[in-house]
C-alpha cells in the first residue's frame, strides 16, 4: 500500500522556522521526483519545490526561493522541507507528491500538513 505521510506542520510566528517531513512507503521512493505543493482556500494550489530522484538538483517557486530548502534521504525514504523566515503568506496546507520521471501527473499524494504563520 502506497503511503506518503507528512508531519512537522504547526503554528509559528512570522520569521520563524519549521521543518516538514514526508515519509514514503509502498513504492520505490528513490526513482521518483518529489515535490512539495501547498494549498490555501483563497489562492488554490501552488507548487513550492521539487527535487530529483538522486537529490542533486532542486527547484523552487520564486515566492520561497532563498527561504525554503528541499532535501531527501533515499535510505530513509523521507522527503524534507526546511522553511525559514516564514511569512503569513506561507500559511497553507503543505502536501508532498511523487512524480515519475518523464510524466506530467503526480502519481502519489500525501494527506497534507497545516502550516500557520501568525503572531
Amino acid at each position: 500500500q502506497v503511503q506518503l505521510v507528512e508531519s512537522g506542520g504547526g503554528l509559528v510566528q512570522p520569521g520563524g522556522s519549521l521543518r516538514l517531513s514526508c515519509a514514503a512507503s509502498g513504492f520505490t521512493f528513490s526513482i521518483y521526483w518529489m515535490h512539495w505543493v501547498r494549498q490555501t482556500p483563497g489562492n488554490g494550489r501552488e507548487w513550492v519545490s521539487r527535487i530529483t530522484p538522486g537529490g542533486r538538483t532542486t527547484d523552487y517557486a520564486d515566492s520561497v526561493k532563498g527561504r525554503f530548502t528541499i532535501s531527501r534521504d533515499n535510505a530513509q525514504n523521507t522527503l524534507y522541507l526546511q522553511m525559514n523566515n516564514l511569512k503569513s503568506e506561507d500559511t497553507a496546507v503543505y502536501y508532498c507528491a511523487a512524480k515519475r520521471t518523464g510524466t506530467t501527473d503526480y502519481e502519489y499524494w500525501g494527506q497534507g500538513t497545516q502550516v500557520t504563520v501568525s503572531s
